[in-house]
């Protein structure tokens, strides 16, 4: 049989396709844009330039205004409220919480993948779907199931506790996807070589999955240091919980934005610190790409493994689920007026689908720019538009909310239009990743026959493209629409008053201790995240492993 070498980057296109890659079964190599190009598709469309140039300074503004709005404070007032004693604290807890989830979820999430994928365990498939359901139920959602059940859970070890629950499986499903179509020929030389189990583990089984680990753990962090529901139910003070401390009750915007500016620093660091200990490796694969690895087997570890899992599934899921059957019988007191769940569903539903299309209209023209046309100055707006993943919900809803007020005499705030916005921009780095993936996939050479058939551009668009894309259109959407679901944050802070979504009205009534009101509208969430979850990781785990392959 001859051999075929296959070359793989370590390294995604950006920080997020390594786990939406993994969700939605796109490989590496699509994501990487298309193989040659055309004389003809190196000509710049313009429109499609300008689209997504607006696109990326869209992106980039709230950033852009938070440094010039702080300045002009003027730095010496700035560099007095960042220099405080109370900065400190919360740079403490924050950082400390960050780093402790990252470890946590880095080697929960490995280990989880490693029993799943090159492991004789019983039940692996169901397993494999069972430990990604976790990413779909809201983080605020687990920390309220643990917080009414145990009361003495808060602090740091109950955020600990919860944070990793909830966010592991950013770390699963990179991880898992890098080791099953990981190289077993590299594994089978160093054991020739005489090195151990452990350390080929160690050196080589990890050293493939490196930039899936990393890539994983760069979305831990920025969920972390985005978090606040989570961290305001169990009482721990960070960074996100103390800026809307200031915006909601003290009204101060200037010791926000100082405290926003010092979030938004440690999210850059935390992404410049990924891409360096990434690196620019590539892995090698020499080999049939049919080639698998063997399976390990557990032998008497086998009951031990399982139970494992049992006990990650009842901590993971079985708490949040079972407290919020607990209240929904219960019930409980009631201090609050009741509202309608089916209108709160209906407006959150109504949300999500605004903000999913603007989004995925948004990351078309870019998509098609970076892969179709890709140079210098694609790069430039596709990557600068991955600036947003630094910026945390709060801080962007804190710009919003002051650039309405100032240079719009508040004729934005708190309406439905600007909600939309912020989510749009909040969340279109998932839904670019999935339309890029799917543009990649689509066959160039369909669209230049149209256009040798005289077709204008607009009609090879609408006629050849858009029908390729479409997949990947509905992907961007599903996602963008389940992550507006269980937003809060953002939320909280630019919704309309007097109207309510799922999030925001369970808030309400948590926040008043009135947990069977609350039950409901977390149930409700919970169903909407958890189900695509499941149906997700259960597709993912039964999909063929697909490489890119250069005879």
């Amino acid at each position: 049989m001859q051999a075929r070498r296959v070359v793989t980057s370590e390294e995604p296109p950006n920080h997020v396709a390594g786990l939406i890659g993994a969700a939605t079964g796109t490989p590496a190599a699509a994501a990487a844009g298309p193989v040659g190009s055309g004389r003809r598709r190196r000509r710049w469309p313009g429109p499609f330039v300008w689209a997504s140039a607006l696109v990326a300074a869209a992106l980039v503004l709230p950033l852009v205004f938070l440094v010039v709005e702080s300045a002009s404070f003027g730095w010496s007032a700035v560099l007095a409220l960042v220099f405080r004693g109370l900065t400190a604290s919360l740079l403490w807890h924050t950082v400390s919480l960050t780093v402790c989830v990252t470890a946590c979820c880095a080697v929960l999430g490995t280990v989880l993948a490693w029993c799943v994928e090159r492991t004789d365990l019983a039940g692996r498939r169901w397993w494999g779907a069972l430990v990604v359901v976790p990413v779909g139920i809201p983080d605020f959602a687990v920390a309220f199931g643990w917080r009414s059940l145990f009361a003495g859970i808060g602090g740091f070890g109950g955020a600990l506790l919860v944070m990793s629950l909830a966010v592991y499986p950013l770390v699963y499903l990179p991880v898992a996807a890098s080791f099953r179509d990981a190289d077993p020929g590299q594994e089978e030389v160093a054991r020739s070589l005489g090195t151990g189990r452990l350390a080929t583990f160690w050196r080589v089984t990890l050293g493939q999955a490196r930039g899936a680990i990393l890539g994983g753990c760069l979305l831990v962090a920025l969920v972390v240091l985005a978090e606040y529901g989570a961290f305001e139910i169990l009482g721990y003070q960070t960074f996100t919980t103390e800026i809307f401390t200031q915006l909601q009750t003290g009204f101060d915007t200037d010791a926000a934005c100082a405290l926003s500016l010092v979030l938004v620093l440690v999210s850059l660091v935390v992404l410049a610190g990924e891409g360096a200990a990434r690196g620019r490796g590539r892995t090698a694969r020499v080999g049939s790409a049919a080639a698998r690895a063997g399976r390990v087997r557990l032998g008497r570890w086998h009951p031990a493994v399982q139970g494992g899992f049992a006990l990650l599934a009842a901590a993971a899921l079985g708490v949040p689920v079972v407290a919020v059957l607990y209240w929904l019988g219960h019930g409980g007191p009631a201090p609050l007026p009741a509202v309608s769940l089916g209108a709160a569903a209906a407006r959150t539903a109504a949300y999500g689908a605004a903000a999913g299309v603007v989004a995925t209209a948004a990351a078309f023209p870019v998509a098609v720019l970076s892969v179709r046309r890709p140079g210098r100055l694609a790069a430039v707006l596709e990557r600068s538009s991955y600036v947003v993943l630094a910026v945390p919900g709060v801080v962007l809803a804190l710009t919003l909310t002051y650039a309405s007020e100032r240079y719009a005499n508040g004729a934005l705030y708190q309406t439905n239009v600007l909600l939309v916005l912020a989510y749009a921009v909040m969340f279109f780095p998932l839904a670019l990743v999935s339309v890029r993936a799917s543009v990649a996939r689509a066959p160039a050479h369909l669209e230049e026959m149209g256009r040798s058939l005289g077709r204008s551009p607009a009609a090879v668009l609408w006629r050849v493209t858009l029908p390729l894309v479409a997949p990947g259109l509905a992907a961007a959407f599903s996602l963008v629409f389940l992550e507006v679901v269980t937003e809060l944050t953002a939320t909280l802070l630019l919704i309309p008053t007097g109207a309510s979504t799922l999030a925001t009205q369970f808030w309400a009534y948590e926040t008043n201790l009135s947990y069977g009101q609350a039950a409901p509208f977390v149930a409700v969430m919970m169903a909407v995240a958890v189900v695509p979850s499941y149906v997700l990781g259960r597709w993912f785990d039964r999909m063929p492993a697909r490489r890119a392959v250069a005879a």
